[in-house]
């Protein structure tokens, strides 16, 4: 039986990976994110590859400690407007983030990485264009009042699997991707590198 660990302390993310049924530990990095994107700043760095970076980052982080374990790293940046948005820090900072997003597109750009022993194996980002509808302020004061300071985790201040589908006018990619974890393509590369059956 293969050692696989998720370097993510996201209930979301592990919640997919078990409904798959699939046997790992959940592993948090310690590492600061924000100290590892700061360099990135005012550079032609793209939303996409700061994903792919911090994933790694992550699971670089988890593998130096888990020897032998085949190491799932993650994460998701959401683009606007030439813009990189992070967790809305409080509620207030949610119904602003809502308004901005609100009538308009942005990107989640969703990244997974598989690191063993120190050396990366594999990497994939999948980008998903969000369409929200137009939304007034007294609806989207309703919304969050209605789903609570949960969604203080997504950095789009949504969970498109629950109430934040109402939001929406339009999406792309897949709900996977979208909830932070590109599913489908790590299943087929834990499948090629003969860490799960296939």
């Amino acid at each position: 039986m293969n050692d696989l660990v998720l370097a993510s302390g996201s209930s979301h993310r592990a919640q997919l990976l078990e409904n798959t049924g699939l046997n790992f530990r959940q592993v948090p990095s310690t590492l600061d994110e924000r100290a590892i994107e700061a360099p990135l700043q005012d550079t032609d760095v793209l939303a996409e590859d700061r994903a792919e970076i911090l994933a790694e980052a992550k699971a670089l982080d988890v593998s130096e400690k888990k020897p032998g374990a085949w190491v799932i790293g993650c994460d998701q940046i959401l683009a606007f407007e030439n813009q990189v948005l992070h967790k809305p820090k409080d509620m207030d900072a949610a119904r602003r983030r809502l308004l901005l997003l609100a009538g308009k597109t942005h990107f989640l750009y969703s990244a997974v990485v598989l690191v063993r022993d120190g050396q990366t194996i594999w990497r994939h980002v999948t980008p998903c264009p969000m369409k929200m509808r137009s939304l007034t302020p007294e609806f989207v004061g309703r919304h969050l009042a209605d789903v609570g300071d949960g969604i203080l985790s997504s950095v789009g201040a949504y969970h498109i699997e629950g109430k934040g589908a109402h939001l929406f006018e339009k999406i792309g990619g897949d709900l996977f991707s979208i909830i932070g974890l590109p599913l489908l393509p790590l299943l087929k590369a834990l499948r090629e590198n003969g860490v799960i059956d296939g």
